[in-house]
């Protein structure tokens, strides 16, 4: 067996653990690190909206740059919404403050009617916030990533409207009107392999997918619904120069079919068994998580046992990135943040 490697830049090790090569101790960043909970966020925040904020490259790139220097962070990941890239598509959206659709998705000629858009020319302000973040990361050696929004998580807002805990018209149309649904997923699969590969070619080393609400469908219709279009970004997505992360929130009934979908890592929420997954599915993927966001409220050494815990649970996967199992939640304290990433660099180093 070769010796494991010594001296790891930050971005050679998140690289590697995603692709399932040998690394000194798991990387660490966490999902929403930058945001509402850091002061100097909201100092950075304050007098713009947050569409303004989104589309502001200074300002996006400076809070996009925060959690590396604040609270010890190991990655980047760029200021941005899942919903950036679709009012262009001449969809009327606003934020109060999740996304509002002003016309909801409801019949084919709608889904028909979206615009065709290149996301290079229609949101050339994100690639601009990639290519600067990229450029002032390189001497530090700090990896960034970029993300998109999953299709069906798309879905459900353009369909709903807003945001739902049982989004009953989604799934009403999923079951009266299949082949709507069917044309704005294949719509919105398009979208999101042409966003994430013009993020790649912007420069980001790793992009993850977010699927907030496929957890709301039983594995079943997960497997019909949502898999189809996540093993198609898989394939489309340029993985050779950025490795793949899904991350599907309330997802514990689906693990297995996400170790399924192609993607370099899956990523798990809270309620997952980690141990579990490691050994099920360790050995075809990476793991990221997952941490509970509320966990971040303990004191500092029991989130180093924790920590601990988490990483021994992970240990038979080919894997590790250490995570939250949610984003970082806006009462979250900067001091548990802080020891979730102290905790990480003080693991015992691999041998």
């Amino acid at each position: 067996m070769s010796p494991l490697p010594t001296d790891l830049t930050p971005a050679e090790r998140l690289l590697r653990t995603c692709r399932g090569e040998p690394v000194d101790r798991p990387p660490v960043w966490l999902m929403r690190q930058a945001g509402r909970y850091l002061p100097e966020y909201r100092q950075v925040r304050e007098g713009t909206t947050f569409l303004e904020m989104c589309r502001d490259v200074e300002r996006a790139v400076t809070v996009s740059l925060q959690p590396v220097d604040l609270v010890g962070t190991e990655a980047v990941i760029m200021f941005q919404d899942i919903f950036t890239p679709i009012p262009a598509l001449g969809v009327d959206v606003d934020f109060r403050p999740g996304p509002v659709v002003a016309e909801p998705l409801r019949t084919l000629a709608q889904v028909e009617a979206l615009k065709k858009i290149d996301a290079r020319e229609s949101v050339p302000f994100v690639f601009e916030i990639v290519k600067v973040l990229r450029a002032e990361l390189a001497s530090r050696h700090i990896p960034l990533l970029g993300f998109a929004g999953a299709p069906f998580t798309l879905a459900a807002y353009l369909v709903e409207g807003q945001g739902s805990k049982s989004f009953s018209t989604l799934k009403r149309m999923l079951h009266r009107e299949p082949a709507t649904l069917r044309a704005l997923l294949a719509r919105l699969t398009d979208l999101t392999v042409d966003y994430l590969n013009a993020q790649i070619e912007a420069g980001a080393q790793v992009v993850q997918l977010f699927d907030t609400w496929a957890g709301l469908l039983s594995a079943a219709e997960y497997r019909e619904w949502v898999l189809p279009g996540h093993q198609e970004i898989a394939a489309r997505v340029n993985r050779a120069e950025a490795p793949l992360i899904l991350y599907v929130n309330d997802g514990a009934h689906v693990v297995a079919e996400m170790a399924a979908a192609g993607a370099d890592v899956i990523s798990l929420d809270w309620r997952c068994d980690l141990a579990s997954a490691a050994k099920e599915h360790g050995s075809r993927v990476s793991l990221q998580g997952n941490f509970d966001p509320c966990g971040l409220h303990a004191p500092r050494d029991v989130i180093f046992e924790q920590v601990r815990a988490l990483a021994e649970a992970a240990a038979p996967a080919r894997g590790h990135v250490l995570n939250l199992g949610h984003g970082c939640l806006p009462d979250t304290p900067v001091e548990g943040v802080r020891a979730f990433t102290d905790a990480a660099r003080a693991l015992p180093k691999r041998s």
